[in-house]
């Protein structure tokens, strides 16, 4: 699994300082997409376990969630690091195009985005996305976070 963009940010999952490791090789290729660079698989470093525990040592006491951008179609190595993340006592994310991902996976996430980018209808921002944002442990669809008044 290939690492193509490593950011602390802050908007992505609401109340969380977030570690967000972008995934390359996406097979969704969702039309409009803001990140087709995402799209080759390879671009970036290989996320391995040495590198994945050198971010999470450097922001401990600091950031509460680690956030992959996809990489669900890598889901025995995308495992492995939400376990890692959770034993670091941090909070999991994964922001996905697709509507619904394995339950493999889905049991060591705190917070799931599902839904392709659909430009006509919006992000998380907008009343009409087809995009959904929930805590998974109490399946609470939490969108009217990302909505401003």
């Amino acid at each position: 699994m290939f690492c193509h963009d490593f950011q602390v940010v802050l908007q992505e999952v609401p109340g969380e300082i977030s570690l967000c490791f972008s995934i390359s090789g996406c097979p969704l290729r969702c039309e409009g997409c803001h990140s087709p660079f995402l799209w080759k698989e390879g671009n970036g470093i290989r996320l391995t376990s040495e590198y994945f525990q050198k971010r999470l040592d450097q922001y401990t006491g600091f950031a509460s969630c680690v956030l992959f951008m996809g990489g669900e179609w890598h889901p025995g190595t995308l495992v492995e690091r939400l376990i890692h993340a959770r034993q670091q006592g941090y909070r999991t994310c994964l922001y996905t195009g697709a509507d619904q991902i394995p339950p493999e996976i889905l049991e060591h996430l705190t917070y799931i985005k599902t839904g392709k980018w659909d430009k006509d209808l919006g992000g998380l921002g907008c009343k009409t996305t087809n995009q959904i944002f929930r805590e998974v442990g109490t399946n609470r669809v939490l969108n009217h976070l990302f909505i401003r008044n």
